[in-house]
């Protein structure tokens, strides 16, 4: 029976209540398939068209962009393996200190043996720090943000000690690494060569994109690249994967249908250190031919911030991590590419208000047409920009597009919360 209100005597939903929540996901847009090449072809068309605007050419170079893949796979490596942590449930702050652990473990293994073995070894590393912070957390039930911070500060003061027992002459950096070898695809690297100096509007911007992957590229990109579609068929495709994620989002529903979830948690932590200490790795024997103290600057909580942003899953936290790759490579460009992106910027900020107004939105419209006027000012009155202004704009960009994403985020339910096996949550 119903009462003239609409619901029933007895309390139970009625027809209506149970199709509102389903128009309400109707409406939410996800960002898959074809919407994704859009996005990625739309971001390539203003890039080319603010290219030939301003003539700065750099902006999309297949220098440019090569750079940006070689900045992006240690950010990407850092949140793909806080991406295995928090799908366990367990936060992980300490992938800086993970991070570090894989570079001094690459510096210490790439001089005595050889890259190959510097890249296996730092990832061990980063592992050893993964195993130590499961311990804590899960074994012992240690708060996740303090445990994170003590790796963090872990890391740094073993690799000091360490070093000053290996290199004692010069504690704070290594000798050189040999060079992991790089392979050229031929004709592609050719063809793409050839319509990057064109100077067409996005054919050329295509031909960069084709160079920038064809040429000169190091064996340990490739890698990186394969671990995010094997990431997702594991965690996504694969029983072994649900159990895992279901530890993050109800452990105690998993463990009362049999899952172990210490063991999930466990190994995910460990795949977690072991992905860091990689992306560690690639950033002393590719990036920089060397361990040198403190070279993470912080990659690592970049990292994480790329994870944050991708929603807690593979292909956006690849599109995070090629975007802050992006702009720690515009450090190393020209200062006119640095003074064009500026219109990039306006030009994004319009979109993105023409698309709040699409979405009835007023006020979000409003803020992001008031912020493309003062860049597009700013723009207008400068010719160039401080160098200041470059190595600060990685943080800032982490910054914005965090606070941008922030209202469609959802992490996993039961990510930071302590488990207890048996215990009544």
């Amino acid at each position: 029976m119903s009462d003239p209100k609409g619901g029933t005597k007895l309390g139970l939903p009625t027809p209506g209540d149970l199709v509102a929540p389903l128009a309400l996901q109707r409406r939410t847009v996800r960002l898959t398939g074809w919407r994704l090449v859009g996005l990625v072809c739309s971001l390539i068309a203003v890039l080319s068209l603010v290219r030939i605007v301003t003539g700065a050419q750099e902006l999309d170079s297949a220098g440019t962009i090569a750079a940006a893949i070689g900045f992006a796979i240690p950010i990407g490596m850092a949140g793909l393996g806080g991406l295995w942590s928090e799908r366990s449930g367990v936060v992980n702050i300490g992938l800086e200190g993970m991070m570090i652990l894989g570079t001094w473990g690459a510096g210490w293994a790439g001089v005595t043996y050889g890259p190959w073995w510097g890249l296996l070894a730092g990832s061990l590393f980063g592992a050893l720090g993964g195993l130590v912070h499961a311990v804590a957390t899960v074994t012992f039930g240690v708060d996740q943000i303090v445990s994170g911070v003590a790796i963090n500060l872990l890391g740094l003061g073993v690799t000091q000690y360490l070093s000053t027992l290996v290199w004692p002459g010069q504690p704070t950096q290594s000798p050189s690494i040999p060079p992991i070898p790089t392979f050229t695809v031929p004709g592609l690297a050719d063809l793409g060569k050839w319509l990057q100096d064109q100077g067409w509007f996005f054919v050329s911007d295509l031909g960069s994109i084709l160079r920038a992957l064809t040429y000169q590229v190091s064996y340990t990109t490739v890698i990186a690249i394969v671990l995010l579609p094997i990431t997702f068929f594991i965690l996504w495709r694969t029983a072994f994967g649900l159990r895992l994620r279901s530890c993050g989002e109800a452990p105690y529903a998993a463990e009362s249908l049999g899952v172990n979830v210490y063991l999930h948690k466990y190994v995910a932590v460990v795949v977690s250190g072991f992905l860091a200490g990689f992306g560690g790795a690639v950033l002393a024997t590719v990036l920089s031919g060397i361990y040198r103290e403190g070279q993470t600057q912080g990659q690592g909580f970049i990292g994480l911030a790329a994870m944050i942003f991708g929603n807690w899953r593979v292909g956006g936290l690849g599109a995070g991590s090629l975007l802050f790759g992006y702009t720690q490579a515009m450090q190393l460009r020209s200062g006119e590419a640095v003074h064009a992106l500026l219109l990039v910027i306006v030009i994004g900020m319009v979109l993105l208000a023409a698309w709040q107004l699409y979405r009835r939105r007023v006020t979000p419209a409003v803020v992001s047409l008031v912020v493309a006027g003062l860049v597009f000012f700013w723009y207008a009155k400068t010719d160039t920009l401080p160098d200041q202004v470059s190595y600060v704009t990685p943080y800032v960009a982490t910054l914005l597009v965090l606070s941008l994403a922030s209202q469609r985020l959802r992490m996993p339910a039961a990510d930071g919360r302590p488990y207890i096996k048996g215990q009544d949550h």
